[in-house]
C-alpha cells in the first residue's frame, strides 16, 4: 500500500504516488440505492466504478440509440489505494497507464475490488475487522444494523445536506437519520475492506469513468429496478446460475420481469429520504411490488400523478427501442427511475402548505399562499424524468468479443419487465386520476 503525507483535504490528493501528477480525491456517491460495488464520486458530474471487461466493452459498441437511455461513458482511470499519516485510507484517481494498471479482466465480478470511500473515509484499524458478508435478510435495515457504521472506530466525510431513513422489516422508520443512503455505506466499507486486503499485492486498479445520472436533479430520487425474467450470465457457472434461478423464482423478476434493488425516495413532510434494499425488493408480491412503486411515487403528502406521464413517454421510448436490438441480452442489468423530488411548483407549494400546517397558520394566510402566483403550480409543466440502464457485466450480443452463445431476438425477458412497469403505472394513473 502507498503510505503517503497527510491528504489535501479538496478535490486532489497531494504528495500521492504517482510523482509530478495531482490525483483526483475519491468520495463515496451517496445517492447509490442498489447493486453490489460501491460507486464512488469522481466529480459532479462523473462517478466511476471498477471496471470490468465486458462492461467497458459494451459501453464502447452500445447502438446510437440506445446512449439515451445509458449513462455516458467516460474512459478509464488508475486508482490507487493509499494511507496517510494519520492512519485513514483513501482511493485516489489519476490518468490511465495502461503498463502500470492491473489488469482486472479475468477477475470474477464478484472478486472485483469493491470501491470505496475516499476522503479520510475508513479507518485502517476497522477497515477489515468490521466487514461482514452479506446476509439475504431484513435484519440489515433495522437501527442496530445502522448504529454499527456509526462506530468511533469510523469517521465518515460522505454526507447530504438532507438526511436519510432506511425503512425497516416491520415498515416503520428506523430511529436513525443519517447523511448518506445505507446502502451506499454498505458497499463502500465492503470495497475498501477487499482493496486494503488486497492492497499488499496490487497497488492500481482499473476503474471505468461513467456519467452521474443525478447530478441534474437537487433532490434525486432513485428507483433500482431489476430487470429481465433470468439473471446469470452465459458464463455463470452451474452454482452461480442456479442461485439467479432462484431468486427469481421466489421474486417478481418472474411473475413480472422486473423486482426492485434499491429506492430513495424524498419526503416534503419531513425533509428526508425514505431508502428501500435490495431485501425488501426480494420479498415483494405482485401487489407488493405495486405498492413499492406507490411509495416511491409519493412524496409524503401526495402522490405525484405529475410523474406518471413523463415516465411512461420514457418507458415506452426504451422499450420500442430495445425490441429493435436483436440478439441483445442485458442479464443482469438494471434499470433506474430518476425523478427531483423538490423539483415542481406543485412540490413546492404542498411543502409550504404543510409547513404552514405544523406553525398553526390561519386560514386565511392559506388562501392568501394559494392565490401566489410564485407558487402556483402551472399545469402545462411537466418534471423532468430520466430513466437510464446500467450494469452490463453480463450483457451480450451477436459477435460481441467471440462470445459462442448467439441469441435471437430481442431481449424480450428486458421487455416483458418493461410492459410489467407500463401496465402498473397505467393502471395506478386510472385510480388516482
Amino acid at each position: 500500500m502507498c503510505v503517503c503525507q497527510t491528504m489535501e483535504v479538496g478535490k486532489y490528493g497531494k504528495n500521492a504516488s504517482r510523482a509530478g501528477e495531482r490525483g483526483v480525491l475519491l468520495e463515496p456517491f451517496i445517492h447509490q440505492v442498489g447493486g453490489h460495488s460501491s460507486m464512488m464520486r469522481y466529480d459532479d458530474h462523473t462517478v466511476c466504478k471498477p471496471l470490468i471487461s465486458r462492461e467497458q466493452r459494451f459501453y464502447e459498441s452500445l447502438p446510437p440509440e440506445m446512449k439515451e437511455f445509458t449513462p455516458e461513458y467516460k474512459g478509464v482511470v488508475s486508482v490507487c489505494f493509499e494511507g496517510d499519516s494519520d492512519g485513514y485510507i483513501n482511493l485516489v484517481a489519476y490518468p490511465y497507464v495502461e503498463s502500470e494498471a492491473l489488469e482486472q479482466d479475468d477477475m470474477p465480478e464478484r472478486d472485483q475490488p469493491r470501491r470505496k470511500h475516499s476522503r479520510r473515509s475508513l479507518h485502517r484499524s476497522s477497515s477489515v475487522g468490521e466487514h461482514k458478508e452479506e446476509r439475504p435478510s431484513l435484519a440489515n435495515d433495522n437501527p442496530e444494523s445502522i448504529q454499527e457504521t456509526k462506530s468511533p472506530k469510523v469517521e465518515l466525510h460522505m454526507h447530504s445536506d438532507v438526511p436519510f431513513q432506511m425503512l425497516d422489516g416491520n415498515s416503520g422508520l428506523s430511529s436513525e437519520k443519517i447523511s448518506y443512503n445505507p446502502w451506499s455505506l454498505r458497499c463502500h466499507k465492503q470495497q475498501l475492506s477487499r482493496m486494503r486486503s488486497e492492497s499488499k499485492d496490487r497497488k492500481l486498479y482499473k476503474f471505468l469513468l461513467l456519467e452521474n445520472v443525478v447530478h441534474h436533479f437537487r433532490f434525486p430520487c432513485v428507483l433500482d429496478l431489476k430487470m429481465g425474467t433470468r439473471q446469470h450470465g452465459d458464463d455463470a457457472s452451474e452454482e452461480k446460475a442456479a442461485r439467479q434461478m432462484k431468486k427469481c423464482e421466489q421474486s417478481t423478476s418472474a411473475t413480472l420481469g422486473v423486482r426492485v434493488c434499491g429506492m430513495q425516495v424524498y419526503q416534503l413532510d419531513t425533509g428526508h429520504y425514505l431508502c428501500r434494499n435490495k431485501y425488501y425488493g426480494r420479498g415483494l408480491s405482485i401487489e407488493g411490488f405495486r405498492n413499492a412503486l406507490y411509495q416511491y411515487l409519493h412524496n409524503g403528502l401526495e402522490l405525484r400523478k405529475d410523474l406518471f406521464e413523463p415516465i411512461l413517454a420514457k418507458l415506452r421510448s426504451l422499450k420500442a427501442v430495445l425490441e429493435r436490438q436483436a440478439s441483445y441480452r442485458f442479464y443482469s442489468s438494471s434499470l433506474l427511475i430518476i425523478y427531483d423530488g423538490k423539483d415542481n411548483r406543485a412540490g413546492m407549494f404542498m411543502e409550504r402548505r404543510a409547513e404552514m400546517r405544523l406553525k398553526r397558520v390561519d386560514t386565511s394566510l392559506s388562501e392568501s399562499l394559494q392565490d401566489d402566483s410564485s407558487t402556483e403550480p402551472s399545469p402545462s409543466a411537466l418534471p423532468k424524468v430520466d430513466v437510464r440502464m446500467i450494469d452490463f457485466a453480463h450483457s451480450t450480443f451477436k459477435g460481441f468479443r467471440d462470445d459462442p452463445t448467439v441469441h435471437d431476438g430481442p431481449d424480450m425477458g428486458y421487455v416483458f419487465g418493461l410492459e410489467s412497469l407500463i401496465n402498473i403505472m397505467e393502471q395506478m394513473r386510472e385510480e388516482n386520476q
